[in-house]
């Protein structure tokens, strides 16, 4: 039937489906909770400017669908979309979260497959006591309540990466300008100009 999707998920577009153009870049950070993926997409559009969006799954996921994280969720597509619009529009993009690869992997890879531009992903691998010492250190009140050190230790995967070996692991040992320059430097977006408005 024309227009529907032959994929496992029914909100992913069909393979091949082009996003972006050569110009753009897609960069993924993934990771466990309190890893520090929301402040490196942070610091890297504190770096860029205008012109590079940032599509973060908890954002999507918690407060537009407010979905518990499940395979299938409406919210893994709703990513894909918003990332391919917004490279579509020609912005750089940034997507950030968690996003496990048994729920979210499928996604990723048709997107990176399919984004015509530079694309990089990473995959933040922190200890999970070093997890628990930073999710300690946040300053939502509300959010360390909700979120305990068992809920931590429950949501935890080690290694959890997408295979086929195309994210880059960084370890603790990296700081977060480290991260946030390595980023830029390796996708090229230190060399390219913000938009005017």
């Amino acid at each position: 039937m024309a227009g529907v999707s032959t994929t496992s998920h029914p909100g992913l577009p069909a393979a091949g489906a082009p996003a972006g153009s050569a110009e753009t870049r897609l960069v993924v950070v993934r990771g466990n909770s309190a890893s520090g993926k929301s402040s490196v997409a942070a610091g890297i559009r504190d770096r860029f400017g205008r012109g590079l969006a940032v599509v973060a799954q908890d954002n999507l996921r918690r407060v537009v669908l407010r979905e518990r994280d499940r395979p299938g969720g409406a919210n893994i597509g709703l990513i894909d979309t918003v990332a391919r619009y917004a490279l579509d529009a020609g912005y750089h993009v940034v997507i950030e979260g968690i996003l496990y690869a048994d729920h979210y992997g499928e996604m990723l890879q048709r997107l990176v497959g399919d984004h015509r531009g530079v694309t990089r992903c990473y995959y933040l691998d922190i200890p999970i006591d070093e997890t628990v010492i930073r999710h300690a250190s946040k300053a939502d009140r509300e959010y360390l309540a909700a979120v305990t050190e068992r809920e931590l230790r429950d949501w935890y995967r080690e290694q959890d990466v997408l295979p086929g070996g195309i994210e880059t692991v960084i370890g603790s040992d990296s700081t977060l300008r480290d991260t946030v320059d390595r980023i830029m430097r390796e996708t090229a977006l230190s060399e390219l100009p913000a938009r005017d408005s």
